[in-house]
């Protein structure tokens, strides 16, 4: 699996692809969306995937996102323990730390909320992921960073979550070599099982 080099300009670099106007349309799209949108609720799928106990890592959402909050519930009655991102720079890798819910948080940036950097770091065994667009493939759209590729490539064997709403959902999207797809996609409407490519 190609592992991403540190951005500034992850979208361009090798392929040439230029994400950033499908990423400036679909942004628009949810964030005009969010305010009516329905909450997520856990499925029947995602529940089977819950064992008892383990490390899943949510996120806060922010700008238009889908709130995993039900989901990471979910998991917490099944005994398992909360993670949360943690960034510090572009360069730097994204961490998962220790929280839980009513510890204080930190102003991150790029307007995050995060738990203190001394918090105890965690390696998930699931990841509840933001995306601005998913395929029927599995592939994600994210912010652009390249946050979430690292830590997959880096965490192999995490079970990768997307959470959205199914407008956000398009027929293909452009990937990179360093991309990595999610394993499922939970979305107002239930669980969606990525599609095998030819």
């Amino acid at each position: 699996m190609a592992v991403p080099p540190p951005p500034p300009a992850m979208d361009a670099m090798m392929t040439g692809i230029d994400k950033a106007p499908l990423r400036a349309r679909l942004r628009a799209q949810r964030l005009a969306f969010a305010p009516s949108a329905p909450a997520i609720a856990p499925p029947p799928t995602f529940l089977d995937r819950l064992a008892d106990g383990g490390i899943i890592a949510s996120y806060l959402p922010m700008a238009g996102e889908a709130d995993p909050a039900r989901l990471a519930e979910a998991a917490l009655d099944r005994g398992y323990r909360l993670a949360l991102p943690h960034v510090t720079t572009r360069a730097a890798p994204m961490r998962f730390l220790a929280w839980t819910v009513g510890d204080p948080l930190d102003d991150g940036p790029f307007g995050l909320l995060q738990p203190r950097a001394d918090s105890c770091e965690l390696n998930p065994d699931i990841v509840l992921t933001p995306l601005i667009g998913f395929d029927r493939a599995g592939n994600r759209l994210g912010q652009g960073a390249g946050y979430y590729d690292r830590a997959f490539a880096r965490l192999a064997a995490v079970l990768r979550i997307g959470v959205a709403w199914s407008m956000q959902q398009i027929d293909t999207l452009p990937t990179d070599p360093w991309d990595v797809p999610l394993h499922g996609i939970v979305t107002e409407r239930g669980w969606i099982d990525p599609e095998p490519t030819a």
